[in-house]
């Protein structure tokens, strides 16, 4: 009789205990990985960072792309610049006067 009554008390406060046991830890595994995870918090900082990286490297080759296209541009039929068909075609065909003297800069070293 002391024995069921024990397990019926036991069973009682079972009950009341494994809820919010279970919820706390639902709790604690959603905040883990809302910090922690995949996608959480510190992942978050970690994909802005790369995404101004990003935006930093798009506006670089943006800028040599104008200047490309403004090369290129000039080179048009419509708009030939005689000066750049000429700087390019002794670039290309390695060509020059007796006279005049060239300095090669690196693409790097050009700025």
């Amino acid at each position: 009789m002391l024995v069921s009554a024990l397990t019926r008390e036991l069973r009682l406060r079972l009950r009341h205990v494994v809820g919010p046991t279970i919820g706390g830890a639902l709790l604690l595994y959603v905040a883990y990985h809302a910090i922690n995870g995949e996608r959480g918090l510190l992942a978050w900082r970690v994909y802005e960072q790369k995404v101004a990286e990003a935006r930093v490297e798009l506006s670089k080759v943006s800028a040599e792309r104008e200047a490309l296209a403004a090369q290129v541009m000039l080179l048009h039929p419509q708009s030939l610049d005689t000066d750049m068909l000429d700087e390019w075609a002794r670039r290309l065909l390695n060509y020059g006067n007796p006279d005049e003297i060239f300095i090669f800069v690196k693409p790097d070293e050009a700025h």
